[in-house]
């Protein structure tokens, strides 16, 4: 029988919808990160969002380490024992590209402005009495969407866009693997600063890493339209977060919607996301990076990580199998 560990509270969350799944006898558990370590010698599979040296020392007869989401910046690879397969999981593109497509009609028709001030019977369209009709609103038809990290994500938010006959611009490293998508432009990293000029839109999507860490900065910022929307659903840390906070607080970008924060509770008590005030700019969509927390994307996610565990059993490598190269 093949021992399952359930390690952290999202990777919790998930144990009751993969055991539902799951085809091979197994013997479950569940326990926060820290508390996992010392029943590792007896695990076959851990679903953990994190791994630490730790970790690595006590996993004697590991063989998977299944990430439950796409993002592998809590993962320590060096600390994987030898012969143990690392694998993630996606599933989370379909909510993430509605979401997108939201935050971008909700700030550019300022839909909790008007909400707000409805409800104090304040009338701020062409129906108000004595007072001139608001500026009109642009429609994203026509408009510029520029995506930065055409993956799963991205591609799910262009088939979504196209809908919207939205003008779009995408951006990967591995060009060739789009190169038939229908895309008004399709290039590289050396694509960026045009994509930055004319985007109306522009979505983050792409990974953290060494690479794109700081990839925004204040040069960049500076090269968007100030009538540019920024949506970020990939990492805080890809965009510099001084320079982000002062292009919204002065007017050169028009607003921003941010689902992922330099900073997350560590305790049970309320946490500001940032060290900038971006909840006082009135141009600024926050959310608690819940933009991919949909029904389909847990059970998705669960559905791939129970037939993870099956391939485990039976020694086959798993879907999603991140490389040591990667």
């Amino acid at each position: 029988m093949i021992h399952v560990a359930f390690a952290g509270t999202f990777s919790a969350s998930l144990e009751s919808r993969v055991r539902a799944r799951l085809a091979v006898p197994c013997e479950v558990s569940v326990a926060d990160e820290s508390a996992i370590v010392s029943s590792l010698d007896k695990v076959d599979v851990l679903v953990t969002m994190a791994f630490t040296p730790a970790m690595g020392a006590a996993a004697t007869r590991l063989k998977l380490v299944q990430v439950p989401g796409a993002g592998l910046d809590r993962i320590d690879r060096a600390a994987l024992p030898a012969g143990a397969w690392l694998a993630n999981a996606y599933g989370h593109e379909i909510g993430i590209a509605e979401y997108v497509l939201g935050a971008m009609l909700a700030l550019t028709r300022d839909f909790g402005r008007l909400d707000a001030a409805l409800r104090r019977g304040v009338w701020e369209s062409q129906w108000a009495v004595g007072a001139p009709p608001p500026p009109l609103w642009p429609e994203l038809a026509g408009k510029t969407l520029a995506i930065v990290g055409y993956g799963r994500i991205g591609q799910a938010l262009a088939r979504r866009a196209r809908a919207f006959d939205m003008k779009i611009l995408a951006i990967r490293r591995d060009v060739g693997r789009s190169a038939g998508d229908d895309l008004d432009l399709l290039g590289g990293p050396e694509i960026l600063e045009e994509a930055l000029r004319r985007a109306d839109h522009l979505v983050l999507t792409l990974p953290l890493t060494p690479a794109t860490r700081g990839l925004m900065g204040e040069a960049q910022l500076r090269a968007m339209k100030p009538t540019a929307v920024l949506v970020n659903v990939s990492r805080a840390d890809i965009v510099d977060e001084g320079a982000l906070y002062r292009a919204l607080a002065e007017g050169r970008l028009a607003g921003a919607a941010l689902d992922v924060w330099y900073r997350y509770p560590t305790q049970a008590v309320p946490t500001l996301p940032a060290r900038q005030p971006f909840h006082e700019l009135p141009n600024v969509l926050m959310t608690p990076h819940v933009s991919g927390w949909t029904e389909g994307m847990m059970d998705a996610r669960a559905a791939l990580i129970a037939d993870n565990i099956a391939r485990a059993a039976r020694g086959e490598p798993p879907a999603n199998q991140i490389h040591p190269t990667t």
